[in-house]
């Protein structure tokens, strides 16, 4: 195997159709007082029942606590827009609107890795 590095060719250039993987950050302002981990759960719980699903975790602020996150991993944007866009978590997050002072900002990030074995 050899490994190539930015400015060799191929670096960055798909020799071959790869999966990308991508990470969803999703944050949330929390209303004080409010208890939105019951409905962190229930998303998750669901988008595991989701083609492409392949993990997520729960942040919270260090010096804000009313400031939560949630980073899923996901095989490909396609599984993510099919989860975004259904029903149940449309549902979910009309019953966490209470909750939250603002609407979830969601963010999208390809995974990218800054070496490939060839």
């Amino acid at each position: 195997m050899t490994l190539k590095r930015e400015g060799e060719l191929g670096y960055g250039q798909e020799e071959k159709k790869e999966r990308v993987m991508i990470k969803v950050i999703t944050g949330h302002k929390v209303r004080e007082g409010a208890d939105i981990q019951p409905v962190l759960l229930k998303l998750r719980s669901h988008a595991m029942q989701y083609p492409g699903y392949v993990s997520a975790e729960n942040l919270l602020g260090e010096k804000d606590r009313s400031i939560v996150i949630l980073i899923s991993t996901w095989e490909k944007a396609e599984d993510w827009r099919l989860w975004e866009k259904s029903k149940i978590r449309a549902e979910l997050y009309q019953q966490a609107e209470t909750l939250l002072e603002e609407k979830p900002k969601v963010t999208i990030y390809r995974m990218a890795p800054v070496q490939r074995w060839v």
